[in-house]
Order: C-alpha cells, then sequence, then structure tokens
C-alpha cells in the first residue's frame, strides 16, 4: 500500500539541511494553550519560529512526505519494536529554526528533546498547572475534531493533490489518532474518547523528561505574559503588549486560505483522472464492439 502511494502522490526525497544555529527553545505543550501567542512572542524576542501552521501552508511536497514517513515510523509502528528520530532528519523541516511549538511537539515531543538536548523548554498550558480541561476539550474538539477531521472538503481534497495526501496522513491519518490512543484510528474517536487523561499525561511526560528541570524548564500560560518568558530565556522584556492571537475566525481564515491555495492543483487533477476514465471508458467499449 505504501508503495502505491509514493508511486500516485510520491515527491522526491527532500534535500538535506546544514544547520547554521542551533535549536534554543522546545514549546512542548499540547495546541490551543496559546501557542499562537507565544509564537509571535518568539518571535518578537528575535527567534526564529517553527510553528505548527508552518506545516499545514508548507508548499514542498517533498517535506510533507518526509513528515508523514516519520509519523508513520513512530506511530505505526516500527518493525523492531522501537522509534527513533536523528536531528538531520527534524533539520530536514525545521531549517535553521531556533524555536519549535505546537504540530512538532505534539507528535514527537521525546524525540525533539532526544535530539536536540541543549534546548530549553517551555512547557506551554491552558490556563495553569491546573487548568479547565473542559475548556480546553471545547476548543481542540472544535479545531480539529469540527474544523478538520469531519470536513468532506478536506477529506476530498487529499485524494486530488499529493501536498494534502501526505498532510491528512500526518494529522488525520496517523499523527492525531496515534498521540490520543485512538482504538479505531479515527482522530474524531481518539480525541472525543481520550483528550482530556492524553493532556494530563502529555504534561507530566514533559516534566519528567527534561534534566535539570528547575534551569531548564519553564511551565508558562498566556495569562503569565512577558515576564516569566523572558527572564527564563534571558531577554529583555519587550515594550509592547503581550500578543493575543488565533481567534476562532483567524482559523476559518485559515482553512480558507488551505483550501484556496490548493485549489488550483486540485481541479487539474480531476479534470485529469476525468479524462483518463473516458478515454478508458471509450477503448474498452471500442475493445468490446
Amino acid at each position: 500500500m505504501e508503495a502505491l502511494q509514493r508511486l500516485i502522490y510520491g515527491f522526491p526525497p527532500p534535500a538535506p539541511y546544514k544547520r547554521t544555529k542551533p535549536v534554543q527553545v522546545l514549546c512542548l505543550g499540547m495546541p490551543r494553550t496559546g501557542t499562537e501567542s507565544l509564537s509571535v512572542a518568539l518571535q518578537t524576542l528575535g527567534l526564529e519560529t517553527y510553528h505548527g501552521w508552518d506545516i499545514v501552508f508548507e508548499t514542498d511536497g517533498s517535506k510533507l512526505q518526509h513528515c508523514n514517513e516519520l509519523v508513520r515510523r513512530k506511530y505505526s509502528g516500527a518493525r523492531d519494536g522501537n522509534v527513533s528520530i536523528s536531528s538531520a532528519e527534524f533539520d530536514i523541516l525545521l531549517g535553521d529554526c531556533e524555536a519549535v511549538i505546537n504540530t512538532l511537539p505534539l507528535l514527537f515531543a521525546p524525540e525533539l528533546v532526544e535530539a536536540y538536548p541543549d534546548a530549553k523548554v517551555i512547557l506551554n498550558l491552558r490556563g495553569s498547572r491546573d487548568p479547565d480541561l473542559d475548556d480546553w476539550y471545547r476548543s481542540i474538539d472544535k479545531t480539529v475534531v469540527q474544523t478538520f477531521d469531519q470536513s468532506w472538503l478536506l477529506w476530498a481534497m487529499k485524494w486530488f493533490s499529493g501536498g494534502a495526501f501526505w498532510l491528512s496522513g500526518i494529522f488525520i491519518g496517523g499523527g492525531i489518532p496515534g498521540v490520543f490512543r485512538s482504538s479505531t484510528g479515527s482522530a474524531t474517536d481518539g480525541i472525543q474518547r481520550n483528550a482530556k487523561w492524553i493532556y494530563r499525561d502529555h504534561c507530566n511526560m514533559v516534566r519528567g523528561m527534561v534534566p535539570s528541570p528547575k534551569e531548564n524548564l519553564l511551565e508558562w500560560s498566556v495569562e503569565d505574559g512577558w515576564e516569566p518568558l523572558c527572564k527564563f530565556l534571558d531577554k529583555p522584556v519587550p515594550d509592547q503588549p503581550f500578543p493575543h492571537n488565533n481567534t476562532p475566525g483567524d482559523l476559518k481564515n485559515r482553512k480558507e486560505h488551505l483550501v484556496k491555495r490548493s485549489s488550483f492543483n486540485i481541479m487539474r487533477r480531476m479534470f485529469l483522472t476525468a479524462g483518463l476514465a473516458g478515454i478508458t471508458t471509450s477503448a474498452m467499449v471500442l475493445w468490446w464492439q
């Protein structure tokens, strides 16, 4: 099956990337915990940041395919029962980004800590150390389940676009069901059954992974603002309000942008598919006659 998928949707392997700047910060909290605001804040502090939306809007199909293969390696099970992802493999996606947040930390938190052991870790939380998980659950259910996993339009897109096909595999096909321990392979099932205890387990896992947590781990929420963040990263506090981004309107606009960006390639593939089907049918009719 995988060989057939590569034959139909495959891209050439991405080129290796030689990093020139180290990864300084890994933001390993779950999505819907102020990740967009934190991403903007880190960029304001001068750190080039790789956010979850970067993979969603990646235009290089080879990188999407590469990320999909990393997801499969981890969540579909390696033949030796183990998984290891090198910094070189991550660098193909990250380039020279100095901070990582949202999607890759959700999918690969332990692997990122192992690949970049000198990076500081921020555990971004929804509110506080004991957050209102009902509020977080409603947010992630609306974001992932209602907006993406239950979207017929996005489901149809993946069959006519190589990039959309691999992107769907990263999130809906393997990554999200794997993270949320879905017993059916469905992102919706995993989130709706397991999201709250997965949130707690993920946070405890991050706390246990960081060596010297007093120096290298910051538990932080958007309400904390600039002061603890800048102190932890040894940066001056900017003379501006802390950013508050990623409202429901922002999410809707991004989904529409994703659909519009892919529309041309999708329509082209649909017409080619329809034309090929027509030619094949005509040939079979002529042969039968």
